[in-house]
């Protein structure tokens, strides 16, 4: 895939809920840095600002941008190299929440999925640009179990009124979609409901999530990255499903998605603190290791939610910082920033120091 194609396919999916409410207590903005700083305080700004900055830093306490270095060399006696990296080979999967409070819009700027859209495109390109041959796999799972919305099956055969916020709600499939439709962390093939497509999205290969070489990759990324607002925001909960060995395994609804010689990039994208999953952010953490193999540093977190600076000092013990706590190579931006670009360019930097130190097991 070129590096046009990426930038076409991720802003197709610029299609976004309208309705939300703040991370936390709403009181604090500004991005990430990957490592909690020993000095220095929170930023403290109102929703919306832009004054925020990244640090992207790593295990080895380096900042900035990131040299990839693909050949690890030699084993130590003469013998052979050890593999190169994870050779463009990298997995994406998102979590997002589908929480009517998900399309909240910061004005002027559009709702939170309109910004992750707009900052995604230099995101990929970026790293297309590091290896010779990007080898993608792109999964996105809900925060939920659930398929459809009740405001709407209540309703059912319409009219529609503003509750369900939709006129083409396939009531016809009530009932009759398949078991992974309804299973914590699956990949979503069927958004229904308030700001989703209301129809199938047309995976050609019949998984779960997106491979290179998919037809009409914008449309259907942008099929499957809309998963609506007529449902739940349990972000944690989904994480661990998703990476399972009851779903990744043989028979399991996100069949070969992981790959053992692929780096795992996950995105968490709430604006809903997650109280209710259950297990805690150490255990959802340590089911996405295990998923790699115990290997914590074939992981990169990015989180649009709360930011490392924030959780420095919460008001409140706020999940989603214990998340991002878990994890050495990580990096947030705020939900209510209008900008996501410095978060994921230091997602970027990450991804590429994690690929330089990546052996397959």
């Amino acid at each position: 895939m070129s590096r046009l194609e990426l930038c076409v396919f991720l802003l197709a999916g610029a299609c976004a809920p309208r309705s939300g409410e703040p991370v936390g207590d709403g009181s604090t903005t500004g991005i990430t840095s990957v490592v909690v700083p020993s000095t220095g305080s929170p930023a403290e700004t109102s929703g919306g600002s832009d004054a925020s900055s990244t640090n992207a830093v790593g295990d080895s306490g380096g900042s900035g941008s990131t040299t990839v270095r693909l050949d690890v060399g030699e084993l130590p006696d003469g013998g052979d190299p050890q593999p190169a990296g994870c050779k463009g080979k990298i997995d994406f999967l998102f979590v997002i929440s589908r929480s009517g409070h998900m399309g909240q819009e910061l004005e002027g700027y559009g709702t939170i999925h309109d910004r992750l859209v707009a900052a995604i495109p230099d995101f990929f390109s970026t790293i297309e640009t590091k290896f010779a041959d990007f080898d993608y796999h792109i999964l996105v799972t809900k925060g939920d179990p659930y398929w459809g919305g009740m405001l709407c099956d209540a309703e059912c055969p319409g009219p529609f009124t503003e509750k369900c916020g939709t006129d083409d709600y396939p009531c016809e499939m009530i009932g009759k979609v398949s078991a992974c439709d309804q299973t914590w962390g699956a990949g979503v093939v069927f958004n229904a409901g308030r700001l989703a497509p209301n129809k199938p999205c047309e995976i050609a290969s019949g998984k779960r999530y997106l491979a290179k070489g998919q037809p009409n990759l914008a449309e259907t990324f942008a099929c499957i990255a809309q998963v609506g607002a007529s449902g739940y925001y349990l972000v944690g909960q989904a994480l661990a499903a998703a990476v399972s060995p009851a779903l990744t395994g043989p028979g399991g609804c996100n069949e070969g998605f992981l790959r053992d010689d692929a780096l795992l990039v996950v995105t968490v994208i709430t604006n809903s603190a997650d109280d209710d999953s259950e297990g805690t952010p150490a255990s959802w953490a340590q089911a996405v290791f295990d998923a790699k193999g115990g290997d914590s540093n074939a992981v990169v977190l990015f989180q649009v939610g709360v930011t490392l600076e924030y959780c420095e000092n919460p008001p409140w013990d706020n999940p989603l910082c214990g998340l991002l706590d878990q994890f050495p190579l990580r990096t947030a931006v705020y939900a209510w920033d209008k900008d996501y670009g410095p978060g994921f360019e230091a997602a970027t930097d990450l991804i590429l120091e994690a690929c330089a130190s990546f052996i397959p097991g």
